[in-house]
């Protein structure tokens, strides 16, 4: 694929990195090298990725992290720490009676856990899919709130704007909706999180595998500050991101914010080094 040109400087906020020494590979999605997703990333001018390991359930995520970690050293890759929990992100009744009786198990991410990333310098946040990963316990996520990292979460069916609501925003936790919160492609979720932008003053969105214009060019022009690009990479090319940005009917003023200064704010490691 041609390298684009544009004039815009693009770091990425959404993106996953599947270490080789794993005790298993991710549970979906295509798997690429890291030199694989490094010349993916140059080809689309992504200068910056935050990184994170693929979904691997009933397994703790200790030893792909960490991989992660390893993996960025050297590259322009930004590592973030996956967790999981036993509690389930549904917020029906089923879900909350199964919550009462719900305790960590041994590959659950634990306060601990949280504790140790939050002071280990090669990683700048934290990435969780509750429909995969379920959702931490409040022990767990009184820590995550006393790290004050950036934390990644994946939205839409499996977790809509309503279970985050209850469960995460209410917390002072500089948050990011995946996928505009309406994965895979509901459109009425992406709008019911964009509504949601106007009363959380720590909820940004990115735009990976958004796809629909409408959601993306609304985002931008009613709340350009909280707009963060992300790619989705390696499930999808970099490229394709960056050029359904390109032809948003939008002010460069507010690509701009999202290409760069959005996630450069709530994730400083993206910044221009000068600025870090």
């Amino acid at each position: 694929m041609l390298e684009l040109e544009h004039r815009f400087r693009v770091v990425d906020v959404h993106a996953r990195l599947d270490p080789d020494e794993a005790p298993s590979g991710p549970t979906r999605g295509r798997t690429i090298s890291p030199e694989n997703l490094e010349r993916e990333m140059h080809q689309a001018a992504v200068v910056r990725a935050v990184v994170s390991a693929g979904a691997r359930e009933q397994e703790s995520y200790l030893s792909a992290n960490n991989g992660v970690a390893r993996l960025s050293v050297g590259r322009p890759f930004v590592a973030f720490a996956r967790i999981n929990g036993p509690r389930s992100p549904d917020d029906g009744p089923t879900g909350r009676l199964r919550n009462l009786r719900a305790s960590r198990k041994d590959w659950h991410t634990s306060p601990e856990d949280v504790e140790q990333y939050a002071y280990d310098d090669r990683f700048h946040g934290f990435k969780l899919d509750p429909g995969v990963d379920g959702l931490p316990d409040e022990e767990t996520l009184d820590q995550l709130e006393d790290a004050g990292l950036p934390l990644l979460v994946h939205g839409g069916t499996a977790f809509p704007p309503s279970a985050l609501a209850d469960t995460l925003l209410e917390r002072s936790i500089p948050i990011i909706v995946a996928h505009c919160g309406g994965h895979p492609l509901d459109r009425e979720l992406m709008h019911e999180t964009i509504d949601m932008l106007s009363r959380y003053d720590d909820l940004h969105v990115d735009t990976s595998h958004v796809c629909y214009r409408d959601p993306l060019e609304r985002a931008l022009r009613e709340h350009p500050d909280r707009v963060c690009f992300g790619s989705g990479a390696p499930s999808a090319h970099p490229n394709v991101g960056v050029m359904e940005m390109l032809t948003l009917d939008v002010p460069e003023d507010a690509m701009r914010k999202a290409f760069d200064k959005n996630p450069s704010r709530v994730v400083p490691a993206l910044a221009p080094e000068s600025e870090r």
